[in-house]
């Protein structure tokens, strides 16, 4: 054999090995790049089959910009390369480069296939560009590929992802055979057009057809019971995904817990979820956040010490539950803590993170805080802004919140309908009627919104704080749409202030139309005829509430000391230090005696549903939590109390008392606002909110 030939044969040999590693597949980058070199140096990288080997190895190892660098060095791809190309860009979600590479191919006069166009068709959907989809879509007709199930399906998906549901029908209809993947986006298109209801409605024919569905089609319709909130379709799902052997699948079970929180069941969200054999952080997160949604914070919290204990690192949504849970329990301790957990670099360019932070900071009562964390952020989104302007609102911060709103303006940040919930509340709290009115009528006047029943509460509130109760009354009933219970509960705070039994009576009427449930409304419609001495009428209420068998929503405070988050209730005596504290509320009582307190029990016609009156005003739920801060906490320490009902005027004048008495800082936040109890001596000293400047 002469020479020549030898270096041919070996040429051919290390081809074919080329070849052969190029089939197996590499274990890592670097390997794949010598054989890149090897194919150079052979002169095989114009070989459009080996490049395409190339090509799916180093979309394997996500190089995508080494991939479109191999492509853009090849003289004449073929249409395989293109669809390779195509296609790993679209795996890689690089949208852009496949519809461009795409345009390219056709430039070049190569004409797509049916293994083209379905990942072109879904680069265009995710970028949601209809007029290139609907570009394909004609050249899909003119090469007579419209007869494919596959190219067909994505022009399904397309349209269904760009919103025009009568296109996708149309595509739909002329599908020879409908497959799950097409049911699957019509019911995604639905839920994309806010049709829930119409999703519900394919997926259920799609089981009709006899047609198994997937994990993707079972999210789907899970979806689409909770944005409806129906609760009877979700359970009915849930029982066939047990009954096909699905209910062990994470995505799914993770989807149903979705479900049952968005529907406030919480047992049986926590029944799913302990069934999920390997739970997931975002299995975690919906939970822990479904626990804080749904007033069960300490359970919120339990659980996320439990995921500590799973060593699961938390994501952005699980520390906005905990931050949340945290917030409601007045835990600023434990929200500190869990902030830790959490680099102040990602909090600070995280908008989601930052405002679930501020909010926390704020709601425990420390502005100060919360305002340090809003001039930090790095990226201040309309959320952001909303945050501390309501933060600042209910903290009474007023003439700041005013100021933020100016500088909102100046900074052509787009002013929101949550940015005047913080003005209107602002105003509420501080009894600024006229500036109220302006920022309302402003709302269409001169930022083009739409006042939402929120914003109508806010100015009933503030009407019926001020004694406007007429007015009030009046523009509930001018109001575009039916006044809900937080409307109506708006004006019953108004009449409790100014003791307007008539008004309290038709507005109780009202919520209880609206919340037959809520026993609370009972107790105080009857307080209200015991009141006016309307006894037959308060023994029949009394009376449908035993027959609907309603119990009282006990009064409940939480307080923190030391980290540790501890509740009670009125009349608790479960505490491991209820003797000291009880000793201490007789001490207390003693005093506030000495400095001219009277127990005021006139208040039990308004204030009943929360606790019981006179023998138990010494014992509310707020008051024995304040008892063990006082009898636990240094005398400098701040006394921060959290409480699931409003809190009852005969409290709110011995806790005023008992800050001056004990000299100590005492802050409630009760279901409607906050207050803030400093002896006048300290007040000199108080940290205060000016009016903002960023920098």
């Amino acid at each position: 054999m002469t020479a020549l030939g030898s270096r041919a044969c070996l040429a051919i040999s290390k081809a074919l090995e080329t070849k052969h590693r190029l089939i197996e597949g590499f274990t890592s980058f670097k390997q794949l790049k010598h054989a890149h070199a090897r194919l150079l140096r052979l002169g095989l990288d114009h070989d459009n089959h080996l490049l395409t080997l190339l090509l799916r190895s180093a979309f394997d190892f996500r190089q995508t910009n080494y991939a479109l660098l191999v492509f853009h060095r090849t003289a004449e791809p073929n249409v395989y390369l293109f669809n390779t190309i195509i296609r790993g860009l679209v795996s890689h979600e690089c949208w852009e480069d496949a519809i461009r590479l795409y345009g390219s191919m056709r430039t070049e006069g190569l004409f797509p296939d049916s293994y083209t166009f379905p990942f072109v068709l879904k680069a265009c959907a995710r970028r949601l560009d209809l007029q290139i989809g609907l570009s394909v879509h004609t050249l899909v007709v003119k090469t007579g590929f419209d007869f494919d199930v596959y190219v067909k399906t994505s022009l399904l998906c397309l349209y269904s992802k760009c919103g025009y549901m009568e296109h996708a029908h149309k595509v739909f209809d002329d599908l020879p055979e409908k497959s799950v993947v097409s049911w699957t986006a019509i019911v995604s298109g639905y839920i994309g057009a806010g049709k829930y209801r119409e999703a519900i409605d394919a997926f259920l024919k799609l089981l009709e057809m006899g047609l198994r569905p997937d994990s993707l089609s079972l999210v789907r319709a899970i979806s689409a019971c909770s944005q409806l909130g129906d609760l009877r379709s979700g359970e009915w799902i849930d029982d066939y995904i047990t009954e096909i052997g699905m209910a062990r699948n994470v995505f799914v079970a993770t989807s149903l817990v979705d479900l049952y929180v968005k529907c406030g069941n919480m047992e049986k969200a926590r029944f799913v979820f302990d069934g999920i054999a390997e739970k997931d952080v975002v299995a975690w997160s919906s939970m822990i956040q479904g626990y804080a949604l749904n007033g069960l914070p300490k359970e919120a919290v339990y659980l996320f010490f439990q995921m500590q204990k799973e060593n699961l690192k938390p994501d952005c949504y699980t520390m906005v539950g905990v931050l949340s849970a945290c917030a409601t329990l007045g835990a600023l301790e434990l929200g500190e803590w869990a902030s830790n957990l959490v680099d102040s670099h990602e909090i600070f360019n995280n908008p989601v993170l930052g405002t679930a932070l501020i909010d926390m900071y704020a709601k425990c009562g420390s502005m100060v805080q919360a305002w340090e964390v809003f001039k930090g952020m790095k990226k201040k989104d309309h959320v952001v802004w909303n945050a501390a302007m309501s933060g600042l609102a209910m903290n009474g911060h007023v003439k700041a919140v005013f100021g933020l709103f100016g500088q909102v303006e100046k900074y052509g940040v787009r002013a929101t309908g949550n940015t005047f919930m913080g003005l209107l509340c602002g105003c509420s709290h501080a009894g600024l009627v006229d500036e109220g009115r302006r920022y309302f009528n402003s709302m269409t006047r001169v930022y083009s919104l739409t006042p939402t029943i929120e914003h109508y509460g806010c100015m009933v509130d503030l009407f019926g704080r001020a004694g406007l109760l007429d007015e009030a009354y009046d523009l509930i009933n001018s109001m575009p749409m039916k006044a809900n219970s937080v409307v109506w509960g708006a004006l019953l705070g108004g009449c409790r202030l100014h003791r307007d039994t008539q008004l309290a009576e038709l507005a109780l009427k009202q919520l209880i139309e609206l919340e037959p449930w809520n026993s609370a409304h009972y107790v105080l419609l009857s307080n209200v005829y015991s009141a006016s001495q309307k006894w037959d009428e308060a023994a029949n209420i009394r009376s449908r509430m035993n027959e609907q068998g309603l119990q009282k929503i006990p009064g409940c405070s939480w307080i923190e000391v030391n980290g540790v988050v501890h509740e009670f209730l009125v009349g608790d005596k479960s505490h491991e230090l209820s003797d000291k504290i009880y000793a201490k509320l007789n001490e207390l009582a003693k005093d506030l005696k000495a400095a001219g307190y009277v127990p005021t029990t006139d208040f039990m016609f308004f204030d009943i549903e929360e606790e019981e009156k006179e023998h138990f005003l010494g014992c509310h739920s707020e008051k024995l939590a304040i008892a063990f801060a006082l009898i636990t906490t240094a005398p400098q320490d701040t006394i921060r109390v959290s409480k699931n009902l409003r809190v009852c005027g005969d409290c709110h004048q011995a806790i005023k008392l008992i800050s001056k008495i004990t000299s100590r800082e005492i802050i409630v936040r009760d279901n409607n606002r906050f207050h803030r109890f400093i002896d006048a001596a300290k007040k000199a000293s108080t940290v205060r909110i000016s009016t903002p400047r960023l920098y």
